[in-house]
């Protein structure tokens, strides 16, 4: 039986910390201290889907920063899979959600090209965690996120956007594929429908909650 297979690369680039995950990132209130309000990034290779999955959940219209691809960059953007992709983020996407009564959560898409990576370290800055989009056609496209996410401590979610006409994989497939650490949540969606980014986006609230419940519990388990 054929299985999805990406060899991760073991030389991950080390970067600066420059996100605290342990303090209460991403957590904002309203003036009148009603409404709870969390920072969330999408990121993800270039064409996996972030900004559909962002402007689909929205409840705003959401703000999109795209250009059209050129000819000029046929050479730098890897179309392969894609073809159809006419447009990219070059600064962000960013849209916003009521998860319940009190609680909203500002969406951030990531841009997907390795040339605006520079941009991420910004966009990340207090966020509570994240969803990484995946396609299986390009699953390597995954590990700049992956490894940038796991590098900081940002909880993190793998979101697997299935495409029309694909072979489907399983999460534990693509868990293995990618080697993410036990315990990172891997989940299958459509990023075109409201009610399946709203659930990745429920799921990503929930594992970053126990990420941060267990690295509490750590900090004041006595020491031996």
């Amino acid at each position: 039986m054929d299985s999805v297979h990406s060899d991760r690369p073991t030389d991950r680039t080390d970067r600066t910390d420059r996100t605290d995950p342990a303090h209460p990132a991403g957590r904002t209130e309203d003036p009148d201290g009603t409404v709870l309000a969390l920072k969330i990034l999408v990121a993800g290779g270039f064409g996996v889907g972030k900004t559909t999955l962002v402007g689909a959940v929205s409840e705003i219209r959401p703000l999109r920063t795209e250009e059209r691809l050129t000819e000029a960059g046929r050479g730098v953007d890897d179309l392969d899979g894609v073809e159809r992709k006419s447009t990219t983020t070059v600064a962000m996407d960013f849209g916003r959600i009521t998860i319940r009564e009190g609680l909203a959560v500002y969406l951030f898409g990531t841009p997907g090209q390795d040339r605006f990576w520079f941009l991420w370290d910004e966009l990340a800055q207090g966020a509570l965690g994240a969803v990484v989009l995946a396609d299986t056609r390009r699953l390597t496209d995954c590990f700049p996120a992956v490894d940038f996410f796991e590098h900081r401590g940002i909880p993190f979610v793998v979101a697997v956007n299935r495409f029309a006409g694909t072979r489907e994989f399983g999460p534990d497939e693509v868990a293995r594929a990618l080697d993410l650490d036990v315990g990172t949540p891997v989940l299958l969606c459509d990023a075109r429908r409201r009610s399946s980014g709203k659930e990745v986006l429920i799921n990503l609230v929930e594992h970053a909650g126990r990420v941060r419940a267990a690295r509490l519990l750590a900090d004041v388990a006595p020491a031996g």
